[in-house]
């Protein structure tokens, strides 16, 4: 896992990739180096763990966005922002959660918009993504083990697919933001009542925070949901940011090829069915529950009724459009909102939680423990152990994140448990809302939201790679005996 990779020219077609995995020339230099390990610096040290130089990484962003942000220059008042408030703002948009506990458009200036716009999306590469694309940077020789974790974390089946796969990420995030610009101008423009600089501004400010699924607004009137000609565009690239690059990729290779549903991986089939289940879901929720909320849809006719409830039903996940009605939803709705956000978008996307597909894999194994079957299969495909082991322990540990995150926000904020739970949620899945627990005057809450939304964004299972290396295969198997569970 340590080789050095050595995919020359002379056999990388030959070999389709794997030139590194059969080179000898590799591995008579690993056995040098095994003989007499060579000093290895800081540097050194990085490279060679993805996961803390990912870490790095983004803590990097927070600190270089919070510094600017503090500057009397980020300002409209051209006075310097309080230090815990231009953290917090840098965490929600390097994270792409969008939390604002000040009016971005009444507090930030160009300068401050343009910080947080640059944050957002450096952080919405994706940090294992961009660390990766840091290294291919630097030198061209990735290590094997780096190429494994960047796999894992793009979707690439095949190590020989990373570097394509990572210039398919850049390629991607560019198209469906260009692609989005050029859709929102011309309604901008009718917006902005002919202010072609403004209207400039603005699409490409939400070209870039609606596929990263950030929330930031440059506009005071949030997300045009009265203008389709503003809101559908944006609707549309915050749901491809919600799918992941894997399933993305998958599709348009697919639609190149022509290859018909039944074909595209396991993974892109899962994603989509838990998507769209989900947002039909929160349609009739919205549609049950809420219609009546005259906050919410007041002084409505049925289409414009309907066109708030498909709003309602997909930003809610993880973009955090248009807060100003969420305070004024039920419980229940909060509560179903917290669920929602919770579980939040597809696997390696700009969304966060503990992603769609980690939610289906544990409710089919509830469905193969209930049926009492051993193997969790789905579509006549079979699931590793490995990868349900993985889903049931993210799953643990969020939960048990999200239940003491809202706990010591209740101690903190003195604030109802549906109100703590609804804000913990919304920082670990990077959904953006609030309803009011966090703020401005509460630097605790600020603080706890804070690491709430930077563990939402890194994720738990890089921090545990960064913390410790994948372990040696065990020599010893002690032996086994029941015990009474449930």
């Amino acid at each position: 896992m340590n080789l050095v990779l050595d995919e020359s020219s002379t056999n990388r077609e030959a070999s389709r990739g794997y030139s590194w995995w059969f080179s000898g020339d590799a591995f008579e230099r690993q056995a040098a180096q095994d003989r007499k390990p060579p000093r290895r610096n800081l540097s050194a040290r990085l490279w060679s763990h993805p996961g803390r130089l990912t870490i790095l990484y983004f803590f990097t962003l927070i600190i270089i966005a919070t510094v600017l942000l503090a500057l009397p220059i980020s300002s409209h008042s051209r006075t310097a922002t309080d230090p815990v408030v231009s953290f917090f703002t840098a965490v929600s948009a390097a994270s792409t959660c969008g939390i604002q506990v000040v009016n971005t458009t009444t507090h930030w200036s160009m300068f401050g918009q343009a910080v947080i716009l640059l944050a957002v999306q450096f952080g919405g590469f994706g940090v294992m993504t961009f660390a990766s694309l840091i290294a291919l940077a630097v030198n061209r020789h990735i290590k094997a083990s780096q190429r494994m974790l960047t796999a894992t974390e793009i979707g690439a089946t095949k190590l020989s697919e990373t570097k394509g796969v990572l210039n398919a990420v850049l390629v991607t995030t560019l198209l469906i933001e260009v692609i989005t610009f050029f859709a929102l101008f011309p309604g901008l423009l009718h917006v902005n009542h002919g202010n072609v600089r403004h209207a400039l501004w603005e699409a490409l400010f939400f070209a870039v925070i609606s596929y990263n699924n950030a929330g930031f607004t440059p506009d005071g009137a949030g997300l045009h949901v009265n203008s389709w000609s503003v809101g559908l565009p944006v609707l549309l690239s915050a749901f491809c940011g919600t799918l992941g690059f894997p399933v993305l990729l998958n599709l348009m290779r697919a639609a190149r090829n022509h290859t018909p549903p039944k074909r595209w991986t396991l993974h892109t089939k899962i994603t989509l069915i838990a998507t769209f289940s989900m947002v039909a879901v929160s349609l009739v929720w919205f549609r049950c529950v809420e219609w009546n909320n005259h906050t919410l849809f007041a002084h409505a006719d049925l289409q414009t009724r309907i066109r708030y409830a498909l709003t309602a039903a997909v930003m809610p996940r993880t973009s955090g459009f248009d807060p100003s009605w969420v305070p004024q939803v039920s419980d229940p709705t909060k509560v179903f909102m917290s669920a929602v956000m919770f579980i939040g978008g597809g696997s390696t996307s700009t969304a966060g939680g503990i992603r769609v597909t980690t939610f289906a894999v544990v409710l089919l194994v509830c469905r193969a423990a209930f049926q009492g079957r051993h193997d969790v299969t789905v579509l006549r495909k079979r699931i590793s152990e490995r990868t349900t082991m993985t889903a049931v322990s993210i799953m643990t540990t969020c939960l048990s994140l999200v239940f003491v995150v809202s706990v010591a926000l209740m101690v903190v904020s003195d604030c109802s448990f549906s109100d703590a739970l609804f804000d913990t949620c919304s920082a670990f899945g990077l959904g953006g809302y609030t309803v009011g627990v966090a703020d401005q005057g509460d630097p605790a809450a600020l603080l706890l939201l804070s690491v709430t939304m930077i563990v939402g964004r890194i994720g738990p299972m890089t921090i545990a790679y960064a913390i410790n290396r994948p372990a040696q295969a065990e020599a010893v198997h002690f032996p086994e005996e029941p015990i009474i569970v449930g």
